[in-house]
């Protein structure tokens, strides 16, 4: 999931427990039969639990990715759909091989991972001592210690959207004062010794240097450490690299809408994920779950006057090209909705909508038919990174909202797979999408 996170910076929440609209009763029946199947369903989690298990590590330009769309195209073929794609030329990082360790006051080998778009060590060991610090402030006020050295940046989750501006522009910050590399405690708010990866970036006019995650514990022990005045060295290595950008495919299905086809509600998430874990819940829960919504739809006989259509964005994690590539392909095309999941398929709350005037209306009239499933929420929010490229170009966009507590537990680890899900949540998720885009397609 590409965050700095935008819609946690909003502070309008409208509840709707309780009211129910001329819309709503419109739509009720549909929803009806729509939440007995959904209840009834039992082939959504073992679909997404094949497709994790033997395609894990979809990374962006990676072999992973491509064969796990093959897999994705030829099970909805062989569900009965006319499936189509988008090329996107995406970014092509590579890991390699990493490690790192501390040398001095002591021997130990640290949990470590590279954060995606950094830089290597130049094809040998770097070694240096560490300078701890807990936020770019004090980065500036010790500016003159961090030069040759190692800058980790010890700050405790607070909001994801806060936080990870010590992933993504920590390296900079860090060759701004002469470090040489910098480390970030990994991006979460529970450990256990578990590394987090994710996406960094550089400022042009900075030595690039290398960056990489660790552990919570790990941060907080070199802390503890720097504060007894012992001097500790690391010794980093990073193979990472840059490839040529590499060729991918936005995966697309649809039902045609009866009266108004070229009017479309697209829904969906991305089917790319980090090099680390399966990506279950960020994004394929996602993906899954709107795939699903579409085929119940289909098997229910609902016949939209909108066209809706189920999209599976390529490289989301570290570019956004799937995204760009779809609102470019499709902007002759008139929106509706832009609809999202990507914040892993947990037990939906309700939505964010980024309309303030007849799409949030229309939102809040209709939320009072997830009552069943207890996500009657609308928040006023900007929706999710791969509708983002369609609200650019005047598109409303919606965003599942999901009880998300452990979601930054798991979020860019090996710890992102399958059992970490619930069977009836994905299928209350499934529900919670397919009402949404049935009742904007019939608007």
């Amino acid at each position: 999931m590409k965050r700095p996170i935008l819609h946690l910076a909003f502070l309008f929440v409208a509840f709707v427990t309780a009211y129910s609209g001329e819309g709503a009763d419109r739509f009720r029946k549909d929803a009806d039969r729509m939440l007995a199947w959904t209840q009834a369903d039992n082939e959504l989690y073992p679909l997404l639990a094949n497709f994790t298990d033997h395609h894990p590590r979809r990374l962006s330009g990676s072999e992973n990715l491509e064969k796990g769309l093959d897999w994705v195209i030829a099970s909805m073929r062989a569900e009965g759909w006319d499936v189509r794609t988008q090329p996107a030329m995406v970014p092509n990082w590579r890991r390699g091989k990493e490690s790192l360790a501390m040398t001095q006051p002591m021997t130990r080998y640290m949990s470590f991972c590279g954060l995606g778009g950094s830089v290597g060590t130049s094809g040998k060991p770097l070694s240096a001592q560490v300078l701890v610090v807990g936020s770019f402030q004090e980065l500036k006020q010790r500016s003159v210690e961090a030069r040759g050295k190692i800058v980790v940046y010890n700050v405790p989750f607070t909001t994801y959207g806060e936080t990870v501006q010590y992933r993504y522009n920590g390296a900079s910050e860090a060759s701004r004062y002469g470090a040489v590399a910098s480390l970030v405690r990994s991006v979460g708010p529970f450990g256990i010794q578990t590394v987090h990866t994710g996406a960094m970036g550089y400022n042009d006019s900075l030595a690039k240097i290398p960056s990489g995650a660790i552990t919570m514990e790990d941060a907080l022990l070199l802390k503890r450490m720097q504060d007894r005045g012992e001097k500790v060295e690391l010794q980093l290595t990073m193979e990472a690299m840059w490839m040529p950008d590499a060729p991918s495919r936005n995966v697309i299905i649809e039902i045609k809408g009866s009266d108004l086809p070229n009017e479309v509600v697209v829904m969906g998430g991305h089917i790319d994920s980090w090099d680390l874990g399966t990506g279950a819940m960020d994004d394929a829960g996602g993906c899954f779950v709107s795939w699903r919504a579409l085929t119940m739809i289909k098997r229910l006989g609902l016949r939209p006057k909108r066209t809706i259509r189920v999209c599976f964005w390529t490289n989301e994690e570290n570019g956004l090209r799937g995204g760009k590539a779809y609102a470019e392909q499709t902007k002759n095309e008139k929106h509706v909705l832009g609809l999202e999941s990507d914040m892993g398929v947990f037990a939906p709350t309700g939505f964010t909508c980024s309309d303030t005037t007849t799409v949030l209306a229309f939102a809040q009239d209709i939320i009072s038919l997830l009552a069943p499933i207890h996500a009657t929420t609308i928040e006023r929010a900007d929706g999710g990174a791969d509708t983002s490229p369609l609200l650019a170009l005047g598109v409303p966009t919606m965003e599942l909202s999901v009880q998300a507590e452990r979601y930054f537990w798991f979020h860019h680890t090996e710890g992102d797979t399958i059992d970490k899900l619930k069977e009836s949540e994905m299928n209350d998720c499934v529900y919670a999408m397919g009402v949404i885009a049935w009742c904007y397609s019939n608007w």
